[in-house]
């Protein structure tokens, strides 16, 4: 094999690991860093809102620190003898199903990737306490039983993992460390999105319930029941799209449009409950996600 194929082999690999997330993980919270970091001022904190052009640059750097602190813990998911049998299933086309690498060579990938992230953060200015935060979360998450065992737990990993992306991308964007003050605006709106995570990223649940009680998993609709964990997911979606612009005091189209996107999901969560409907369903979701976390730039001048 050439250099050049083996360069595409490989990176066609980490791709692979990495494709199921990007609408849930890399791309969210590569917009969230970029859009707060527009909106530094906002927080009323010592951040300094960046110049566009300077922002422009840091951009991709942005989406790098994402990619590298994701990988590991996507590699780490997926190397297990579970995740292999439920994804040759599910997913056969997965690097470890289709037998592009072995699990102890993906041992080797995760650890090589986990090091290299916390280099990427000390080099690029930021996200350093999010990327060990993480570190210690997925671990926890895929090899402790943090994912398997109970739904609270589970459901309360992915809200830390969630905050822990998202203020490292906007560390990274203005390269200063976020402070650290919990009466901040910073913190409580960080607070205000780990309750969404916590109440309604189950969502992802609901179309792989097949496969997650084959591994043994307590997901919220195997524990409650298909119709419980709806109507949960149903009923905090009205509470965060009328919370969620309000807290920031947005104009009457953007409460609008959030509202019309909560209510959606909501809607199709109760309404289509087949396979396929409820990962359009999930994926809406992650749209709505991404028009929460630029909120903070649509803020009512008048405010």
């Amino acid at each position: 094999m050439g250099i050049t194929a083996n360069i595409a082999f490989h990176t066609r690999t980490m791709w692979l690991f990495a494709f199921s997330d990007l609408k849930t993980i890399v791309i969210p919270s590569t917009i969230f860093g970029i859009v707060n970091a527009l909106a530094a001022s906002k927080y009323r904190a010592p951040l300094e809102t960046l110049h566009y052009a300077e922002l422009l640059k840091r951009s991709p750097l942005v989406l790098f620190w994402v990619l590298m602190h994701y990988l590991p813990f996507a590699i780490n998911n997926q190397r297990t003898p579970l995740a292999i049998t439920e994804d040759a299933i599910n997913k056969p086309w997965r690097p470890l199903p289709s037998r592009r690498l072995s699990p102890s060579q993906a041992k080797i990938l995760m650890f090589s990737f986990y090091i290299s992230a916390q280099l990427c953060s000390v080099f690029i200015t930021g996200g350093l306490r999010q990327g060990v935060g993480l570190i210690f979360l997925g671990t926890w998450y895929n090899n402790f039983g943090g994912a398997d065992v109970n739904p609270l737990i589970r459901n309360a990993i992915n809200a830390l993992g969630y905050i822990c992306f998202i203020s490292g991308a906007m560390e990274v964007a203005l390269g200063v460390p976020l402070p650290l003050s919990t009466t901040s605006v910073l913190a409580k709106w960080f607070g205000i999105i780990s309750g969404i995570i916590m109440t309604t990223v189950h969502t992802q649940d609901m179309y792989d319930q097949e496969g997650d009680a084959l591994r043994g998993r307590r997901t919220l609709p195997l524990v409650l029941g298909d119709g419980p964990a709806r109507w949960i997911t149903a009923v905090w979606m009205v509470v965060w799209g009328v919370l969620c612009p309000n807290f920031w005091h947005t104009t009457l189209p953007t409460r609008a449009i959030g509202m019309a996107l909560a209510l959606l999901v909501g809607l199709r969560t109760l309404v289509y409950r087949s396979v396929p409907s409820d990962k359009v369903t999930f994926l809406i979701w992650n749209i709505w996600v991404s028009f929460v976390y630029a909120l903070p730039l649509l803020q009512s001048q008048w405010q």
